[in-house]
């Protein structure tokens, strides 16, 4: 949907305007334009698909509102315009188009927390807003949220970061496919109900170790703003009865409001059953066959498997009705590869990325992450060793000999065969 005047054109959000729409919101802070929502906040609502509006004049965006959601009432989180256009009744037209977003979708309140008082609070009394001085902002930050802080720090669990999830660097396709099929169904499931799609409540990630399912889980986690609490089959199994500790903890977790659940090489606790099977190991599988449905009944749990091997894990596991998605994650394509390496090269003009993802073709993530700290730390004691002046100084850091020099010393984590075997599992197993 589009409105357009002689001087602006106003536009849905679409994903391609995440970077000017941030670059306006981060450059008009200063402005009187500051909000109680931080940018980190922000960009989370834009990334979920949260309402919002764009202005544009000659192609170049100058304007921005967007809101969250919650029931009933919406929170407008930000009005941002760019310097040259405040005054001129811009604010007033993204606010009237947010709103009429808003009424779609069935709010009935929309508030607007002013940190303080500025030339907006003029704008919105004239749009029909009410202010409330009764009401008083207060905030607290804990360090994890709610009443079960404690419960979750005895299952070794905490609230992470919450951007992880924009520092997973290539491995685009995947991410973009964890995007879509978790992490939007859940983060805006009233959306999804209206387009009968069901929220998943476990998924399986499976590819050759060190390609990232671990960091995907994690950044799931973040995204959702969810406690993350990972399960180590070695840890329960410190307890004596692997089944018995496995119940006990997924007991605990049924207390916890909302929770992601991260068991990492499930086949430890979920082989194939028969005469193969490791002593007692039958028991296990089949607790963690009855624990799975209780869990999934939780509105807002989600259960992360990880495994290396995914056809060594019982069929009976990966069923549906157990699994909603078992997704692949491979080694990266070069684009990956260029991407990562980018992180690592900070930038340095000098280091020729094309040569790096070329000697580095089956390396997984971790590799790629050893390999550069080898050529960090070479380049750190070549440092000590003739310290530089000058351009020398300027450039310090790696250069692209010795990162080529840290990847040859580097044996890749992942074979030729291991990747076979993994291309086969996808057609036999992937469910996505």
């Amino acid at each position: 949907m589009q409105v357009s005047t002689t001087e602006w054109l106003i536009h849905d959000y679409r994903e391609d305007d995440l970077a000017a729409v941030v670059h306006l919101i981060d450059t008009t802070a200063g402005l009187g334009q500051e909000s109680v929502f931080s940018l980190a906040e922000c960009i989370t609502a834009l990334t979920s698909r949260q309402p919002a509006v764009v202005a544009v004049s000659r192609g170049a965006p100058i304007g921005a509102a967007l809101a969250h959601v919650a029931g009933d009432r919406a929170w407008v989180m930000r009005i941002a315009i760019a310097p040259g256009w405040r005054g001129r009744g811009l604010a007033s037209a993204l606010l009237r188009e947010l709103e009429r977003r808003l009424v779609d979708r069935r709010v009935r309140r929309i508030a607007y927390v002013l940190p303080e008082e500025e030339q907006l609070g003029e704008g919105l009394h004239n749009a029909g807003y009410s202010r409330r001085p009764a009401v008083a902002y207060f905030e607290k930050t804990e360090p994890q949220h709610g009443p079960s802080a404690g419960l979750l720090e005895e299952l070794g669990g905490r609230v992470l970061p919450g951007d992880l999830w924009q520092k997973v660097a290539g491995m685009e396709a995947e991410k973009a496919l964890i995007e879509r099929r978790v992490v939007l169904p859940l983060a805006e499931p009233e959306r999804a109900a209206r387009h009968g799609v069901r929220p998943p409540r476990a998924v399986a990630l499976f590819g050759p170790p060190g390609t990232g399912k671990t960091t995907f889980a994690r950044a799931v986690a973040s995204r959702l703003g969810w406690p993350f609490v990972e399960l180590l089959p070695s840890r329960l199994a410190d307890e004596g009865n692997l089944a018995a500790a496995l119940r006990t903890a997924f007991a605990r977790i049924a207390e916890l409001e909302r929770v992601l659940v991260f068991i990492d090489e499930v086949e430890e606790i979920a082989p194939v059953r028969g005469e193969g099977a490791a002593g007692g190991m039958h028991g296990v599988t089949n607790e963690l066959l009855k624990l799975i449905p209780g869990f999934r009944e939780g509105e807002e749990r989600l259960l992360v498997c990880a495994t290396n091997s995914i056809r060594s894990l019982d069929p009976a596991f990966l069923r549906h009705g157990r699994f909603d998605y078992l997704v692949p994650i491979g080694t990266p394509d070069a684009a990956a590869r260029r991407a990562i390496w980018s992180r690592y090269a900070a930038g340095r003009a000098g280091v020729d990325l094309d040569a790096l993802v070329a000697a580095s073709g089956l390396f997984t993530p971790a590799d790629i992450e050893h390999a550069a700290r080898i050529a960090a730390q070479a380049a750190f004691e070549r440092d000590l060793g003739e310290p530089a002046e000058g351009e020398r100084a300027a450039a310090a850091g790696a250069a692209t000999e010795d990162y080529l020099a840290a990847i040859a010393q580097c044996r890749p984590t992942v074979t030729p065969a291991m990747t076979e075997e993994f291309t086969a599992d996808i057609g036999s197993h992937a469910r996505i």
